[in-house]
This record gives structure tokens, sequence and C-alpha cells, in this order.
């Protein structure tokens, strides 16, 4: 088993590889300049390499790029073979990133928030204190109910 950085660096590598042959080598119209190569990990065995990608469009492109990126996997990993120069090439699956679909549901639940605290800031707009300003009591000022309570008891 390799160790940790050696995978880490082979991962880099993979990533590189994969972005610059997909942006100046594959001549596939379905891997425009809309998919970007987000992140690669590789296997503690070095022996399977996994490439997260992203594409910028519609359902219809996201599976275009799908079907563009398999279809070209076997140049894609000849390249990877090529630049590493490591015994075995890993093989490469290419998994869509969830990573814009979860940031556009924070972004939706942070606007929902938002409103809120709007709602909330718009109903205490013009309200008053339920006990005052200043609801604790300050040395040297008495209160009449407490007073009179400390009298019954001193009987």
């Amino acid at each position: 088993m390799a160790d940790n950085a050696r995978a880490k660096r082979l991962a880099d590598l993979i990533r590189e590889v994969v972005a610059q042959k997909l942006q100046r080598g594959i001549k596939d119209p379905r891997l425009g300049s809309h998919v970007t190569i987000t992140d690669t990990r590789v296997t503690g065995d070095l022996r399977e390499a996994t490439v997260f990608y992203t594409v910028y469009g519609d359902d219809e492109e996201r599976q275009a790029a799908a079907a563009g990126l398999e279809s070209a996997k076997g140049v894609l990993r000849s390249e990877v073979g090529r630049a590493a120069g490591v015994k075995f090439t890993p093989t490469l699956t290419f998994v869509a990133d969830a990573l814009p679909d979860t940031a556009r549901t924070i972004e939706d639940l942070l606007d929902k928030a938002r409103q809120s605290d709007a709602a909330v800031r718009e109903k205490s707009a013009g309200a008053a204190y339920a006990g005052g300003a200043d609801p604790y009591r300050k040395p040297g000022e008495e209160d009449g109910a407490d007073a009179d309570e400390t009298d019954d008891t001193t009987e």
C-alpha cells in the first residue's frame, strides 16, 4: 500500500492532466468549456481514481458531458499514464460533483433565514419591552412588593 502523500500527489497530477486534456486535447463537442474538474481521489493502492467534475448548464448538458467523459476515458487514462510514469495507471471513474447542488440548497436555506429575520425585525419595530428597558434592579432601589414581603417574614 502506498503512503497518503504519494496518493495525494498522484491525485493532483491526475486532476491537472485530465483538465488540460479536456481543455486542449479532446475535440468532443459534448466536453466544451463548461466541464470543470473539481477534485480527484485515488485509492490507497493507487489502482483506482475517482475524478469529480461539474458541468455548467442544464440536465441535458450534464448528461451529454457524462457520456462524453465515458467515451474519452481511455484517452484520458493513457495521457495520465504517460504523465505519471507509474507501473500501473489507475482506472478513472467520473462522478458528477454534488457541490453546486449542495451550495444551492444552502443558499436557499440562508435566504429563508434572512426572510424570517426580516419578518421578526418588522414585527418588533414598534414594540416596547415587557418589563421595562432595564429589567434588573439596581443597588439602592427598593421595590414596593419586595419590601412588604420582607416585613411579613420578620414578625
